[in-house]
């Protein structure tokens, strides 16, 4: 199984929009062959002393069957309809890509 974490800056005034954007194109993912899971998550403020917060990031969290599933995905039809319409709104990404140990 592949793990991934995708760190997504988005900017300013455009989170909401991105998330909007984002959720709308779950079902299709899901619907990928390979996909376990998907899903993107926003930093909450706790009393933990050493977490890192940052309300412009969304993390998406992914797991997938394999590798080769995971690379179909990032050439999706609607992969790329989703990266067209959002491009303009974000300003980084950083992508880990993970195995079980």
């Amino acid at each position: 199984m592949i793990h991934v974490i995708a760190s997504i800056t988005i900017k300013d005034t455009q989170l909401e929009s991105f998330i909007e954007i984002f959720k709308a194109n779950i079902p299709d993912v899901l619907k990928e062959n390979g996909c376990i899971e998907y899903a993107a998550t926003v930093d909450i403020e706790t009393d933990v002393a050493i977490q890192e917060t940052n309300q412009k990031v969304v993390t998406v969290i992914e797991k997938w069957e394999s590798l080769s599933h995971l690379k179909a995905h990032f050439t999706a039809p609607h992969m790329l309809d989703y990266k067209s319409k959002v491009d303009e709104m974000v300003e980084m990404i950083s992508l880990k890509i993970l195995q079980d140990s």
